[in-house]
């Protein structure tokens, strides 16, 4: 799980995730934001996250929500246009996944945007504190990479 942002909710993503089964990266240019984070979660200091993005491993789960919507727009343009995400999604709302999806077709070839989850943790939590954020958003990551797993042994299964 790739959380990209160490703002207040990357910081209480890292939290909850840091008591799953799977491996947290908190990643940010800004290194005051990172030592901030108590989690026992990998964090990177990267002034070129796309990279850690193309680096990942199929299958990874793709949290954005950095400080800078551009940086948003290029880091979820980058995740998605892998095709291999088990889950890419976006912090905002409804406005500003419609400003994603045409800077997106503008920038990726008019590339699918259905696989983006914009606004994540549910469009009906309204709620803006960050550890409600992060529990919801916690269990959409958690349900999508079950299922991502799930789809990979019945195609694993279905080749035998």
């Amino acid at each position: 799980v790739y959380i990209l942002g160490a703002g207040h909710v990357g910081r209480a993503l890292a939290q909850f995730f840091q008591f799953l089964p799977v491996r947290c990266i908190l990643i940010d240019a800004r290194a005051e934001e990172l030592s901030l984070c108590a989690a026992d979660v990998e964090t990177r200091l990267s002034v070129m996250a796309e990279a850690d993005i193309r680096r990942a491993p199929p299958g990874s789960a793709f949290i954005v929500l950095t400080h800078d919507h551009a940086l948003d727009f290029l880091l979820t343009s980058e995740a998605l246009d892998r095709g291999d995400a088990a889950y890419v999604g976006l912090i905002g709302s409804a406005t500003k996944r419609v400003k994603f999806n045409r800077f997106h077709t503008a920038q990726s070839q008019g590339q699918d945007t259905s696989a983006l989850t914009c606004p994540i943790g549910g469009p009906t939590s309204t709620d803006k504190r960050p550890e409600v954020i992060a529990a919801l958003v916690t269990a959409e990551v958690m349900a999508r990479l079950t299922a991502y797993a799930n789809a990979v042994c019945t195609d694993q299964a279905s080749a035998e």
